[in-house]
């Protein structure tokens, strides 16, 4: 069996020593390097890359206190040449977690409260470069593709993470570079699909709905 080279990115010592003690555990897998947050990580892959050492796989927390988060790391490592797979490994599920995730490049995303046998299937499947996925978020996906009530877009849902931290309709069109007319448009359309006629019992629905993570 081929080694998989590990790299753990995840601000908790106590959490990466859990990981490092279950993944070693695990025949053909070696963490060979971590990280607490996602600069660090990003310079970690370089270092592997130039040393020519191989970072095969990389199993990314999403929130890291003040460091960069796992979705901006990701991205930047997807960008990097030969870059490892990213398998993302949180405590979060909401839709908007997910989708920026996978738009960032991870080809997988798990939850900590996985049993260790579906984590060690996961990484083997991202580093095989196949898409591996938690059952629940599976489940959220498809529920997105086949439920016949309306969905929010991608970029619906960014706006409402916004909205939920309070920002105006001025301060959100400068952060995603768009018009104030388009955000009033998009609000239009989140609140025709969320059932609602106002922000928020918006961000309720969609707290209560996992859309979005609870600001408070």
């Amino acid at each position: 069996m081929t080694e998989i080279r590990i790299l753990l990115v995840d601000d908790h010592p106590v959490v990466r020593a859990g990981l490092r003690a279950m993944l070693s555990g695990f025949e053909g897998f070696s963490v060979v390097a971590e990280a607490a947050e996602g600069a660090a990580a990003i310079k970690e892959v370089q270092r592997q890359h130039a040393l020519g050492e191989s970072i095969d796989m990389v199993l990314m927390d999403l929130q890291m206190g003040d460091g960069m988060d796992g979705v901006s790391a990701t991205k930047a490592i997807r960008a990097l040449e030969d870059a490892p797979p990213v398998l993302i490994l949180t405590t979060y599920d909401t839709d908007a977690d997910i989708l920026a995730a996978v738009e960032a490049g991870a080809s997988g995303y798990m939850l900590k409260d996985a049993p260790p046998e579906q984590i060690r299937a996961a990484v083997q499947q991202a580093a095989a470069g196949q898409t591996a996925l938690a059952p629940e978020v599976a489940a959220r996906l498809m529920g997105r593709i086949r439920n016949p009530v309306p969905v929010l877009s991608a970029r619906e849902v960014e706006l409402l993470e916004l909205l939920a931290t309070g920002m105006s309709n001025k301060s959100i069109a400068k952060a995603l570079f768009i018009s104030e007319a388009t955000v009033k448009t998009h609000l239009v359309h989140i609140y025709d699909k969320l059932g609602v006629d106002n922000r928020t019992a918006a961000i309720s629905v969609a707290v209560s709905r996992r859309i979005i993570r609870n600001a408070g």
